[in-house]
């Protein structure tokens, strides 16, 4: 069953449904187009000789946006799942991150291109302040 709060978003320009989590959700999360998100992590990727994606590189992005990381308790087996979290916080822009992926959330929706309700996030990114981006702003 689908769930009220998810809604289908897809900022790739080709429609790709797989394996840019991380580049759709910065784009929604900090309201930049795509290419301009892929374009940011190439150049933090390059600067920390790191994969642009990888857990290392694009915090690197949230954080010169303002983000900051906060972590959630884990309560298994009463799991705090995707979902819950958007009917706990029903208005604000967040980025969850399971480990393995990474959900944008804004004003109670999770934003996917699948219903990743269920996925159990171990943090979240919420934006403290805005901050212009600084060493890898290509604008």
């Amino acid at each position: 069953m689908t769930d009220l709060s998810y809604r289908f978003l897809n900022p790739n320009p080709d429609g790709i449904l797989v394996d840019d989590c991380v580049y759709r959700s910065l784009s929604i999360v900090l309201d930049l187009d795509w290419e301009t998100v892929y374009a940011k992590l190439s150049v933090l990727g390059l600067m920390y000789h790191d994969a642009p994606i990888s857990n290392r590189v694009w915090p690197k992005l949230l954080e010169e946006y303002g983000f900051r990381r906060y972590l959630i308790p884990d309560t298994c087996p009463d799991c705090y799942t995707v979902r819950r979290f958007t009917n706990d916080f029903p208005s604000g822009t967040f980025l969850l991150s399971t480990g393995t992926h990474v959900i944008p959330v804004k004003d109670g929706n999770y934003l996917d291109t699948f219903d990743s309700g269920d996925y159990v996030p171990y943090s979240y990114w919420k934006r403290d302040f805005m901050q212009p981006a600084r060493v890898s702003d290509l604008s």
